[in-house]
Formats: C-alpha cells, sequence, structure tokens
C-alpha cells in the first residue's frame, strides 16, 4: 500500500517578547491545518508533516510539558517510531530552543533549517531555496509573530514552494488566556482547507480576525474624530444604511449611534471607544464595505424595486407579516 504523502513547508517559532508559540503551514494536500500545527501556551509548538505522525503533537507537547526540551522530544519521538524515515518535524519549546527532523525517505526536495527561537521544514519543495527563505525572512521581518509567520509563508511560495501546487495553509498561536473572552489560550487560531491561492486567503482571513478578536494596533495611532474624518465616517456609514442624517461633520449622538450599531453588529465590540477617537482599522475596513455596497447597487441589477437602495444596516422594510411571525401573532 503506498503511503499517504503530501509535500509541505512550515514554521514552528516563539516570541519571547509576548510569550506566544506558533505554527504556520502551506501545503499541497486538504486541509492540511487538521494535521500539521500543534501548539501550547507557555509549553511549545509542533509541526508534523510528510508521512505525518499525528501523535507527535500531542505526545511532543506532553513531553514538553514534563519539561525535556526541544532537541531531546525530536530525538526521543523519532528513535521510538519505526516510520521514522518517512517523517518530517519542527519542534520550538517553552524557552524558544528549536529543533527539527527530515526523515531519509522523505520525498525530494526534503530539509530542514534551525535558527534562534524557531524552526523551518519543508518537503516535495521546489528545492533548497523554500526553506532558506523562510528562514531568512522570519530573521529578517519586523512586527509580531503573525506578521513574521505569514511573511515566512509568502517567501516561501515565491521560491517555488511546494514543487506541485498550493491547496491548504493555517496558522495556531497560543498565548496564555489569549482566546476568545480568555477561555483559552488560542490567540490565533484560522485555516484555509481549500483555495487556489492559501496563503493568500490566509492573509485575508487574518486581516479580518485580527480586526474582530485582537488588540494589536498602537494606541499612539489612534485618530480623533475631527470634522473631515465625521464627514468620512457619516457618509460610509450612511452608504450601508447605518445613518440617515447629513455628512456635516458634527460627531454628534446621531453619529455616534450609528457607528456603535456598526461596531456592534459586525462584532468588532472590542474597537468600540467613547473618548472621540476610532482606530485606523476601522476607519479603512468601513471604507472598504462602503466601496463594495456601491458596486453591488451599481453591478448588481435588482429583482425587486428598491431592494438594493439601502445597506445592510437599514431597518427592514415594512410589509406583510411572514408565516412565521403570522403563527406567532395567533398565540
Amino acid at each position: 500500500m503506498a503511503l499517504a504523502r503530501f509535500g509541505t513547508f512550515s514554521i514552528v517559532a516563539y516570541d519571547r517578547d509576548r510569550q506566544l508559540w506558533g505554527v504556520a503551514v502551506q501545503s499541497r494536500f486538504i486541509s492540511v491545518g487538521s494535521v500539521v500545527p500543534w501548539a501550547e501556551a507557555e509549553v511549545g509548538a509542533v509541526a508534523t508533516q510528510a508521512y505525518s505522525n499525528v501523535r507527535y503533537g500531542p505526545e511532543g507537547l506532553a513531553l514538553m510539558k514534563s519539561g525535556l526540551r526541544a532537541t531531546e522530544v525530536v530525538r526521543k519521538l523519532t528513535l521510538a517510531d519505526e516510520g521514522r524515515d518517512h517523517r518530517q518535524l519542527g519542534v520550538v519549546d517553552s524557552k524558544g530552543e528549536a529543533a527539527a527532523y527530515t526523515g531519509t525517505k522523505c520525498m525530494d526536495w526534503a530539509g530542514h533549517e534551525v535558527g534562534d527561537g524557531f524552526a523551518c521544514q519543508g518537503n516535495i519543495l521546489f528545492g533548497s531555496g523554500v526553506v532558506r527563505a523562510m528562514a531568512r525572512t522570519f530573521e529578517s521581518t519586523p512586527g509580531d509573530l503573525p506578521e513574521r509567520l505569514l511573511a515566512a509563508l509568502s517567501s516561501a511560495q515565491r521560491e517555488g514552494g511546494d514543487r506541485r501546487g498550493m491547496q491548504s495553509a493555517a496558522m495556531l498561536i497560543v498565548r496564555k488566556g489569549g482566546g476568545y473572552d480568555a477561555g483559552s489560550d488560542r490567540w490565533v487560531d484560522i485555516r484555509v482547507d481549500d483555495h487556489p491561492s492559501p496563503i493568500e486567503e490566509l492573509k485575508r482571513i487574518f486581516k479580518l480576525y485580527d480586526l474582530t478578536l485582537l488588540s494589536r494596533e498602537d494606541p499612539a495611532s489612534l485618530q480623533t474624530i475631527d470634522s473631515d474624518l465625521a464627514r468620512a465616517l457619516q457618509h460610509d456609514l450612511g452608504v450601508l444604511g447605518y445613518y440617515s442624517g447629513r455628512s456635516h461633520g458634527v460627531w454628534d449622538d446621531a453619529s455616534r449611534a450609528a457607528f456603535a450599531k456598526f461596531i456592534n453588529e459586525n462584532n468588532f465590540e472590542n474597537k468600540l471607544r467613547d473618548d472621540g477617537k476610532v482606530w485606523p482599522s476601522i476607519i479603512v475596513h468601513l471604507r472598504e464595505l462602503s466601496q463594495g455596497e456601491v458596486q453591488r447597487r451599481t453591478k448588481t441589477a435588482p429583482i425587486v424595486s428598491g431592494a438594493l437602495s439601502q445597506g445592510p444596516g437599514a431597518k427592514a422594510p415594512r410589509g406583510s407579516p411572514s408565516t412565521h411571525e403570522k403563527h406567532h401573532a395567533s398565540k
């Protein structure tokens, strides 16, 4: 029986300053995020690939939790595995020590590179430059861990990536209490299971994920809502149906209520402020939505008269009650 192989490139990494551990991966394989990345806050991260042994994930984390360092974890996992010649593994531990392993029977090109706080590995690649580019890009890219991991994936793809093409990608980053409502440690957990350009799609998803769930923007970037910005926000909120007044540039109660409604309906509650300032990411996103709404009205032919004349924030039109409403009204 043929081995179920899949070509993959990945990076495991540690951010000492922010106490983050993460994995980013791309592969010509469906739903690579369900197989390769494993991480636990204050413990470490694991990438298991090639003819992947998924047990390396939880067992590797358990070994690190017991006190073993990354190099010891790699040695222990692979020595105990009869299929080790077909495996590839990257590990970074709680202190940032990294280690990697590439089995002798992994399909060419296969290899890895270990650096300070990270390990890059890949198999069935266009060439050694793929892993080298990942490592150099991670080392030289400014910013925090998500930006550096995504940049590393992009650089690997520019060097040829998986020589069979692209299909899926994922990024998992953990931080103690970093998950939704501090209920888990999954600070970033996003996946693209099947897409012709999975890395670019992963970036698009992260941009929205960041806007909705994270707080990564520098407070120094906050913009005061002066008359020009108020006018722009009123215009965009008006296009989307959240604001019905004139774009007069005064940030009054009606404007604030419209803006709050937009924020809450779009799940951006962590971006709502009461100090007369607004995050740049919200300004940009609101403008993009407004421009998209204009395009929708311009290019989509309405089936029902007036159906496209209002944005998603507008009140629903009054009319005959639906069957569901009639049912409740009769009770």
